[in-house]
């Protein structure tokens, strides 16, 4: 999935050039590129489709290169995740209905891609051989209000992997009470957006779950891998709601595991979680940036470019960030305001600043 926009990290990720099309980590490869090269590790490039919005398929194509045009799913709207998932699934279902299908975020981080590898495998082989929908589950390191979370229970059958528990509650992003108790319970994990599925599984929950969406993706049953598949798409995402997979299908579902996973794993949804995946100066400031002087400074994060001579002083936990001039100065512990700040900038200064 690379469609978003990751407003969370204005001003450097804007709408025409998001942040999964970006090197924030300095890796010398963007994000997408990182994800795309992991998935090699599990399946052929010719397996890979990339769901992105229209205006962001050229940018798909020069950083995948030589990607089949065939494998890039072009929205022509965004519509959050549900419709995103049910496009690629009900497609690939024409092509090979026995598919078992990863589902992944395309910005995230991946540390230890190695045992990130043999999670899915073990995902795969039970979503393979039953009727369930899989989630990584991430193990809470830190009471975070961005994530949500999953609350799991001993598993109803005799897994093969004492790591898959059976999911008995899906919370969104809960306020930092809750999430200090869900990280002392021990019986929660991160949800990382994560899923596998048979494609059988997850129409089968489309019909149950999400009629209406599985009606409209169905009626293209006969014109998906056709030249006719993008004019329909275009009607459907007119016609289609607005709506997360995790609301559409995964909270309602009653077939849902999860599986418990340490991969070094991050969202790199806010700048505050890109401060822990950067080196720090001895004031635990993390600082990109070639011409940047600190002065009785500590816990911050700046990210400007090369080029900025910016001075600093007397700032303790801020966000200083700068972009196509453009400059946000943030307390870290308030940056989930953020995208309020971008809705304001957009109703106030226009489109051109986001």
């Amino acid at each position: 999935m690379a469609g978003g926009i990751g407003s969370r990290f204005w001003p450097m990720s804007r709408t025409a050039h998001p942040k999964q099309f970006m090197d924030i980590l300095g890796t010398g490869q963007t994000l997408l590129q990182q994800t795309y090269s992991r998935f090699l590790r599990l399946c052929p490039k010719e397996n890979i489709f990339i769901v992105t919005n229209n205006s962001y398929v050229d940018l798909v194509k020069e950083q995948i290169q030589g990607i089949d045009i065939n494998n890039i799913l072009s929205e022509p709207s965004r519509k959050n995740t549900a419709p995103c998932v049910a496009y690629a699934c009900y497609k690939i279902a024409q092509i090979n209905p026995d598919a078992v299908i990863v589902i992944a975020p395309s910005d995230h981080l991946i540390l230890k891609e190695d045992t990130f590898v043999k999670a899915i495998k073990s995902c795969f082989k039970k979503a393979a051989a039953e009727d369930c929908l899989v989630t990584l589950g991430i193990r809470p390191s830190r009471p975070d209000t961005g994530y949500g979370y999953i609350q799991y229970v001993d598993s109803d059958v005799e897994e093969k992997d004492n790591r898959i528990k059976k999911v008995k509650t899906f919370t969104e992003k809960p306020d930092l009470e809750i999430a200090k108790f869900f990280l002392q319970s021990g019986d929660f994990l991160w949800n990382s957006g994560i899923f596998v599925w048979s494609v059988k599984s997850v129409i089968k929950a489309f019909e149950l779950h999400s009629p209406e969406m599985d009606t409209l993706f169905k009626e293209g049953n006969d014109v998906y891998n056709t030249p006719q598949e993008t004019d329909f798409i275009t009607k459907v995402y007119t016609n289609c709601k607005n709506v997360s997979i995790d609301y559409a299908i995964m909270e309602k579902a009653k077939n849902v595991y999860v599986r418990a996973s340490v991969i070094g794993w991050s969202d790199l949804g806010t700048w505050g979680s890109l401060y822990e995946h950067i080196a720090c100066d001895k004031d635990k400031n993390a600082v990109v940036g070639k011409n940047v002087m600190v002065y009785d400074s500590k816990n911050c994060v700046v990210n400007v470019p090369k080029d900025k001579l910016v001075v600093m002083q007397g700032l303790d936990g801020y966000i200083v960030v700068e972009s196509d001039g453009i400059l946000l100065i943030c307390k870290k512990e308030d940056e989930q305001q953020i995208r309020t700040f971008v809705n304001d900038v957009k109703m106030t200064k226009g489109e051109k600043f986001v």
